[in-house]
């Protein structure tokens, strides 16, 4: 299997230092300071969008040591188990998280962002402007799904 590596183009600060706290995320407010390496226009025209995706790692957590069974979503014994790419969280192969965020605001390489479900000192891969046409308009998904994250997001 071929292999790559990934060089973080930024890093997340905020006041969310708790891995293992895993809701209420909707108020979070992150600065993600790029890194000089790519200047201090690097954000320029990012300011017109509403919303930013957030690729991140989850580096404070390891991968799970076995994919191939179904698991409990979020651990929990009351809800069906799904295989591990029917899951968002953090313990997964390559630890990769996104996450479409507010954009708050745009200075030279610091974009404050709410909403971004990454503690602080999380290094960011990779920031990609939401466009209306990568959304899908009819997402369709379990009730236990819509049930387990009505507190994900809220304030």
């Amino acid at each position: 299997m071929v292999s790559f590596e990934v060089t973080p183009i930024g890093t997340v600060r905020n006041e969310r230092t708790d891995v293992q706290n895993s809701d209420y995320w909707g108020a979070v407010r992150s600065t993600i300071t790029v890194d000089e390496r790519f200047g201090d226009a690097c954000l320029q025209g990012l300011e017109g969008f509403s919303h930013v995706e957030v690729l991140f790692v989850f580096d404070q957590l390891e991968e799970l040591d076995d994919y191939r069974e179904p698991r409990p979503y979020r651990g929990r014994a009351d809800l069906p188990p799904v295989g591990i790419f029917v899951t968002r969280g953090p313990r997964r192969p390559n630890r990769i998280g996104v996450t479409t965020c507010a954009i708050e605001s745009v200075n030279g390489r610091e974009l404050t962002v709410v909403g971004l479900d990454a503690v602080t000192g999380t290094p960011v891969i990779d920031l990609k402007p939401a466009m209306q046409e990568f959304t899908p308009a009819d997402v369709k998904q379990p009730q236990f799904v819509t049930d387990l994250m009505s507190n994900y997001f809220r304030h």
